[in-house]
């Protein structure tokens, strides 16, 4: 029933893409959202070398043939990698489909893209981004509003009026995004004009998501309440739960501490040890308010058979009335 551009580009079963997690999006959960039907996408800047990225592209290959895409991070990192080789392991590995996310446009690696033959998918959070990735050859732009888990930006736009304006401004695809967790967002956002629809947040309290239990359980308690925005002063803003880790990192911003002293705080290396241990106050991890909607843990087919049946529900309901 929810057949669009995005599933037709794509070549996957239902416009879904899953979100970008750093640390989160393994080989084995891309491949299990790609496998349920959605597009997964492969976090490359969770491996310090290029042979470590070719490694997990082959990993997700051995688990699944059906379409995925690697994500290249533009944002600050605490270890900064060279995605100019990395996008050059995409290109070696026949990757079909890049995601980039970032404050700008990539001008000097979309070249790389386009002479590969890949689908580029542009993450941004408005419309004066996605005029600029248009007019550098994107072929589908993905919005997130206010919502979201993870980079906000600095617009603070929310998803409701972010995704028609961009659809209005672009001529190329749009998926959007930014606290869809059920089927009735879901269907929100393609009403808005999106081809597909970007999820997060509602991945993480999935049967095959790796995070530790602890966590989950976590997010099966919090509200739409329970997030804040962190990192803001180094020009980098993200939505993140609210536990002790993301207040300390509040608390160091409004002491005016340096870019140093903050990534210290949110750096991914915490964050990995909260995802193992559950020790759930050891690290930041980005949350949007959609949280507030996850009320059980399903296999990620089941979570995607759940969204696509409640929104055909209302589409039905909503044409009988």
């Amino acid at each position: 029933m929810f057949k669009t551009k995005i599933t037709e580009m794509l070549k996957i079963k239902y416009p879904i893409i899953g979100g970008t997690m750093m640390y989160i999006t393994t080989p084995e959960l891309v491949a299990s959202i790609s496998e349920a039907g959605g597009l997964g996408i492969l976090a490359s800047a969770m491996y310090t070398t290029k042979e470590q990225l070719a490694c997990a592209i082959n990993r997700v290959r051995e688990l699944t043939d059906k379409p995925f895409a690697v994500n290249i991070n533009l944002f600050p990192m605490k270890r900064p990698v060279d995605n100019k080789e990395y996008v050059k392991v995409l290109a070696d590995q026949k990757v079909k489909i890049i995601e980039t996310s970032g404050h700008s446009a990539p001008v000097e690696l979309s070249k790389g893209f386009k002479d590969a033959g890949m689908i580029w998918m542009h993450k941004c959070v408005g419309v004066r981004y996605a005029l600029k990735v248009q007019e550098v050859g994107a072929d589908i732009v993905t919005v997130v509003g206010y919502e979201n888990g993870g980079a906000t930006g600095r617009l603070d736009i929310g998803t409701l009026v972010l995704v028609p304006s961009v659809v209005d401004a672009l001529q190329i695809p749009v998926i959007g995004g930014g606290g869809i967790s059920d089927g009735r967002g879901f269907l929100a956002v393609l009403s808005l004009g999106a081809e597909g629809v970007i999820i997060g947040t509602r991945l993480m309290a999935t049967k095959e998501c790796l995070i530790h239990e602890n966590l989950k359980q976590a997010l099966l308690n919090a509200t739409e309440m329970d997030t804040m925005l962190v990192m803001r002063s180094i020009n980098a803003t993200h939505r993140v739960w609210s536990n002790p880790a993301a207040q300390k990192c509040a608390d160091l911003e409004t002491k005016g501490a340096t870019m140093a002293e903050i990534l210290g705080v949110v750096s991914g290396e915490n964050a990995q040890q909260m995802y193992n241990s559950g020790d759930i106050n050891k690290g930041i991890v980005s949350c949007g308010q959609g949280v507030g909607l996850i009320h059980n843990i399903p296999t990620i087919k089941e979570l995607f058979i759940q969204i696509i049946a409640q929104a055909t529900e209302v589409t039905s309901r909503l044409a009988k009335s």
